[in-house]
């Protein structure tokens, strides 16, 4: 049996799997740090307590406000399933939400909720193209977030109604308190 402190010793300082040594990495489980590298990397992923996101590295779960143990409450999980709206409805908000995913067409918005703007006008106010702001409009037409109204050869544009206003003014209220 070795030492403690020997530096063949799983644990011992400078040992290459202890928790100080740089770039290694804890693990819930005892004997995690004596299991070959590979290994390590499969209870990296699988450990209890941890967890992998997609573009987040690793993600402690010990620290995050989780179940430690499964439960279901079925009486709650009736409750909220009844009142949700149907799944055509989500999948249309989510179409809506991802149509508020680009820069360009808030920026759009942004100047609709002001006021009601002409493509040319439009254009000007977010520095792009006549055509790539008319392709953009065409978008939140469609998703009826903005609609038109001709005078003679200009098309003016404004926000639907007073929900895409309240929507966008909300979502941006929480971004700004949020700083």
């Amino acid at each position: 049996m070795s030492a403690p402190d020997a530096p063949d010793a799983p644990g011992a300082p400078g040992a290459p799997d202890a928790p100080d040594a740089p770039g290694a990495t804890q693990f819930a489980s005892p004997g995690a740090a004596s299991r070959s590298g590979r290994a390590r990397a499969r209870k990296a992923e699988c450990a209890p307590g941890r967890a992998v996101a997609p573009g987040m590295g690793n993600l402690d779960l010990a620290e995050a406000p989780v179940c430690q143990q499964h439960c279901e409450h079925a009486d709650v999980i009736a409750r909220v399933r009844a009142r949700m709206a149907p799944d055509e409805d989500m999948a249309e908000l989510a179409a809506t939400f991802r149509l508020l995913g680009d820069r360009t067409r808030v920026r759009i918005l942004e100047a609709l909720a002001g006021d009601e703007l002409c493509v040319c006008d439009l254009a000007a106010v977010v520095g792009h193209s006549q055509s790539a702001v008319s392709h953009q409009l065409r978008l939140l037409r469609a998703a009826k977030l903005v609609r038109v109204r001709r005078d003679g050869k200009n098309a003016f544009y404004s926000l639907d109604d007073d929900h895409v206003r309240h929507l966008f003014r909300q979502a941006l209220d929480h971004v700004q308190e949020s700083r």
